[in-house]
């Protein structure tokens, strides 16, 4: 702020001048036109010419004083002298101005700057002067005059100035720090902060101009540690559920390392394979919860659901023969269209899929299904499995958490993972039992998982993920 105001007052003082020239020169301009019309009221025709009778009232106007000097002059219509200083050079437009009409014009006498008014005096209505054309009256003066009312004007302007200048620079120092003593109050706050406080920062003690900039910064701090504890908990769990797969897989091989017979060391083989197996699904699960928590690994494009959903139920069609389940696909009737991540929903339907395999018995039935509920795309996932307790339906959602007496293996985190992604597409997943609609009682209820999306923009079948 201090730079401009410096910068600007050179150029007051320049604008002060100009303005202040202008100033000095309108009185002594009117007073100069005063004199020329007291001359031009003074010409007389005598004996047919033009002459001007000298008497005191001129001689009092035209008298100098010791500040500036005064010229006058008197010609006829053909630029013949008159009366007055003959040295008094001609304006250029004397012989073009109007009768009674007094103009200015700027000019030099002997190395000086005069300053001319001048103005035509038509005598032909006096008797006896028919024949005599117009005459130019001129008075002029030099500057001193108004060259000192200019500085005076000036000195009244610029000397307050370096008295109200100084002034201003303190004031607007003293007010800038008062106004920023809050900014480095909070800025030693936060540099004095820990690098885990991640809390938000009170914006009371902060200034009100800057409340937008505190709430974005902790808007800011909230994302981040939501991030940091999504970290803490995965890094959480995935140390306390690694621990018995790879403390299995270690008792197994050194089992194998004794001295064992040939079918006691196959058995201790096999029993590794199977908990590498454990282990490998269980870090695959961990990475593809920790990619479906990150916020900016969710790229939303237009998808058909139902594309979706029968590429990764066709791609099961293999394991569910090998175990003598029915796994069908029920297509919908036109297109379904969603908002989403193609590969994140190829995963949750997996997760699904998986679950419904491992807990349905052999000679079962899954089914798929995609269809459009008024504005909702919704996906059903049912298998006629033992079904899940009213009570246990939302703890099956909670990482690690299996249901107690299930005889299939896992890790209690294919739920888990399907929750993540359906909240990342602002769907919800419900659990209710299967009923096949025939009436009949089954021995189990079985399952059936339902995930409802908002329908997205409608589609082209050319522009549907494939």
């Amino acid at each position: 702020m201090l730079a401009p105001l410096f910068l600007l007052w050179p150029m007051s003082v320049a604008i002060t001048y100009v303005v202040a020239q202008h100033i000095a020169d309108v009185p002594y301009d009117r007073s100069l036109a005063n004199t020329v019309n007291l001359l031009a009221h003074q010409v007389r025709v005598v004996d047919g010419k033009p002459a001007l009778p000298m008497n005191d009232t001129l001689r009092q106007a035209l008298r100098a004083d010791e500040t500036a000097s005064q010229f006058w002059l008197v010609v006829d219509s053909q630029g013949r002298y008159v009366a007055g200083d003959r040295g008094l050079p001609l304006p250029k437009a004397a012989s073009t101005a109007e009768p009674g009409v007094v103009r200015f014009d700027d000019d030099s006498l002997r190395g000086f700057a005069i300053r001319v008014a001048y103005t035509r005096v038509d005598p032909r209505s006096q008797a006896g002067a028919q024949d005599v054309g117009p005459v130019t009256v001129m008075v002029a003066e030099t500057g001193e005059k108004r060259a000192q009312l200019a500085n005076e004007i000036i000195k009244g302007v610029i000397i307050p100035q370096f008295v109200v200048l100084p002034i201003a620079v303190l004031l607007v120092w003293f007010g800038l720090s008062r106004g920023v003593a809050p900014l480095n109050a909070l800025q030693q706050r936060l540099r004095a902060r820990r690098p885990d406080d991640l809390s938000p920062i009170d914006d009371r003690a902060a200034p009100t101009e800057i409340a937008p900039l505190v709430g974005a910064i902790n808007d800011l701090l909230d994302r981040l540690s939501a991030t940091v504890q999504t970290q803490r908990r995965f890094v959480a769990d995935a140390a306390h559920q690694l621990k018995t797969p790879l403390a299995g897989l270690r008792t197994q091989a050194e089992l194998a390392l004794r001295d064992a017979s040939a079918d006691e060391m196959q058995a201790s083989l096999r029993q590794l394979v199977t908990g590498s197996e454990r282990a490998t699904r269980l870090v695959n699960q961990l990475l593809l919860l920790a990619h479906a928590e990150n916020p900016a690994a969710v790229g939303m494009t237009p998808i058909d659901l139902a594309d979706v959903a029968r590429e990764h139920t066709t791609q099961w069609a293999p394991q569910a023969l090998s175990l003598r389940t029915d796994l069908g696909f029920e297509d919908p009737d036109g297109v379904v269209p969603i908002a989403g991540n193609p590969i994140l929903l190829g995963e949750l339907l997996n997760n699904l899929l998986d679950n419904a395999l491992r807990y349905t018995p052999r000679g079962g039935r899954i089914t798929v299904r995609v269809r459009r509920h008024e504005n909702y795309a919704v996906l059903d996932v049912e298998d006629s499995g033992p079904g899940i307790a009213v009570a246990e339906r939302e703890r099956v959602f909670d990482r690690f958490y299996r249901v107690l007496g299930t005889p299939a293996d896992g890790s209690g985190l294919g739920l888990a993972i399907v929750r993540e992604i359906a909240g990342k597409h602002d769907a919800v997943v419900t659990i209710s039992d299967n009923t096949d609609g025939t009436g009949l009682e089954r021995a189990t209820p079985g399952t059936r998982f339902t995930v409802t999306f908002p329908l997205g923009p409608s589609l082209h079948k050319d522009t549907l993920f494939k």
